[in-house]
């Protein structure tokens, strides 16, 4: 097992629950990583006490740098300081939970660096898994997902006798707050509304993302990368109760599933703690509290974000980076009442239609086609 980890993201949802399972396995933290809460971030830095602490927001550099100035902490901010974080010697581990197309940087940076990799940030792969899947390969490194349904594949996959024997992957979706609602539904839909998910506890932009079923499509990109999964043979099944994180099937049509409790701690530590497993904090699971599992086809007509990632990495090349980095946008301007529920949906089909299939060479064309994308919604809203 580990002993020293650097997490990207230690104010979010992902990182604090990471903090967690870091208590409980008497990990050393050395680094630690936030966006713009300092507060927080001060927080986390006077109980661990790491080598290194990093606000990406430059702006709010100087007051955290003050705040912490009587530690034996490192300050630093900026895409160089996520970077540093990425690379720094002490670390076994990087855990990288930060939200966006911001975590690409650090985890080719981790990767050419041999560092091992707990991946909760899904966009690294969505918009350049090619390159990062070749730099994982070229320098040896293990690269652990941390998202509840690639964790679950992950475990199953412990099982798998060989490559051949593997037919599909089965991704669940809770189907978030409007769950069997009809386009005509959600027309108003409130960003509060949106907000209120039924099963996890996340951030506003992934709750937004779960709400539009664009989480489950950029989870679909993610696996197929992941696991070497054409689109095809990836399936997504909702299932309301979150109980199923994901499944396998064979081709004797078995399939294998990995269940427990709605709660981020058990993927985050497996990433951690793999091959081992080791007692956690969460509860165990009682199916008699549940009663039954539910199980519908995802509604690929009123939730459009599904089906455009669907598409984006059937057309191939850098698509899928265009997709994300419309709904990057567009999810925020959902979240600032500037577009309805429904906008985003379309803007993210439009400039994910717009951007040509060619493929990546480099991490600048990855660059650019998400600042394209980023720019047609703004012109197109």
């Amino acid at each position: 097992m580990v002993k020293n980890i650097s997490i990207l993201g230690s104010t979010g949802s992902i990182g604090t629950q990471a903090l967690d399972v870091a208590d409980n396995l008497g990990l050393n933290v050395c680094a630690l990583t936030a966006n713009t809460n300092i507060d927080k971030l001060e927080e986390q830095v006077r109980k661990y006490k790491p080598a290194l602490a990093v606000v990406f927001d430059e702006s709010k550099y100087s007051e955290f740098k003050e705040k912490i100035a009587d530690t034996n902490t490192k300050a630093s901010c900026g895409i160089d300081g996520l970077i540093e974080a990425a690379v720094l010697n002490e670390a076994d581990l990087i855990l990288n939970s930060v939200v966006g197309m911001v975590g690409l940087q650090p985890t080719l940076s981790a990767a050419n660096a041999k560092k091992d990799i707990a991946l909760a940030n899904k966009e690294t792969l969505v918009a350049g898994g090619s390159l990062v899947m070749k730099a994982v390969k070229e320098n040896g490194v293990n690269l652990y997902p941390v998202d509840s349904e690639h964790s679950a594949i992950f475990q199953c996959l412990q099982g798998c006798p060989e490559d051949k024997a593997l037919n599909r992957l089965i991704l669940t979706a809770s189907g978030g707050p409007f769950f069997g609602k009809k386009i005509d539904e959600l027309k108003n839909v409130t960003v509060e509304q949106a907000l209120n998910h039924p099963n996890w506890d996340m951030g506003a932009k992934i709750t937004i993302d779960s709400a539009t079923m664009m989480n489950k499509g950029l989870e679909v990109i993610e696996a197929s990368w992941l696991f070497d999964m054409p689109y095809d043979k990836i399936d997504v099944v909702v299932h309301r109760e979150s109980v199923i994180h994901s499944m396998i099937e064979y081709v004797d049509n078995s399939v294998i599933a990995q269940l427990g409790v709605p709660d981020m701690r058990i993927p985050i530590q497996y990433a951690i703690t793999y091959p081992k497993r080791y007692p956690s904090p969460v509860k165990q699971l009682s199916f008699t509290d549940y009663g039954k599992l539910t199980f519908f086809e995802p509604d690929y007509e009123t939730f459009k974000c599904l089906r455009a990632c669907k598409e984006a990495i059937n057309r191939g090349g850098l698509c899928a980076a265009a997709a994300n980095g419309a709904n990057e946008v567009a999810n925020k301007l959902f979240r600032e009442r500037k577009i309805s529920f429904l906008d985003i949906g379309d803007l993210v089909m439009e400039a994910m239609l717009n951007q040509d299939n060619i493929e990546a060479e480099n991490v600048e064309d990855v660059l650019n086609a998400d600042k394209k994308a980023r720019g047609f919604v703004l012109n197109n809203i």
